[in-house]
């Protein structure tokens, strides 16, 4: 199982929060986040928190084509 995660740079601040929680999965690119890559291991719960600790809601994670997060 494999997920997918975006960062919108019209909606991103750049405040750094999603690189702070993942680190692993995020980097601040200049003024703006980006993911370290696309495609992450579906069993990577640490982009869902990415997604909805983003005060901007810049981060779509999607299962299969089905938006997971942010959570409600």
């Amino acid at each position: 199982m494999s997920r997918q995660v975006e960062v919108d740079p019209q909606r991103c601040i750049g405040s750094g929060i999603c690189a702070g929680t993942a680190p692993g999965l995020f980097v601040l690119d200049g003024p703006r986040s980006r993911p370290v890559r696309e495609e992450i291991d579906g069993d990577d719960e640490l982009a869902l928190d990415a997604a909805d600790l983003c005060p901007a809601m810049a981060i779509t994670v999607r299962e299969d084509g089905r938006e997971i997060a942010p959570r409600d």
